[in-house]
């Protein structure tokens, strides 16, 4: 996963990535949330899930210590970041700050 991760990230459009937990109930609030974001966006972003129980070498490489996590990355650079849920217009103006 890990090389694959990094493949992923370094997409000249921004790669949104949230790390998350099965057993997270904000995590599942979210998920709808980000669907939401893709619907609207398309092409212009790329959303990847991962599960930090299941990578968790990657999260701690991230230091990600509460989920859920977000990440959003372009040219493999990190653009932003925050834990817990925002709202779909709140991701969307976000993403798009950083699509240019």
């Amino acid at each position: 996963m890990k090389s694959n991760f990094h493949k992923i990230i370094n997409s000249e459009i921004p790669v949104l990535v949230d790390f998350y937990a099965d057993w997270c109930g904000p995590c599942k609030m979210l998920a709808p949330i980000l669907k939401q974001v893709k619907d609207e966006l398309g092409d212009y972003v790329k959303i990847v899930k991962i599960d930090v129980d299941k990578n968790q070498p990657l999260a701690s490489q991230f230091q990600v210590r509460g989920v859920p996590t977000m990440i959003l990355f372009k040219n493999g650079k990190q653009l932003w970041r925050q834990s817990g849920v925002l709202q779909k217009n709140e991701l969307v103006t976000i993403i798009n700050q950083h699509k240019n």
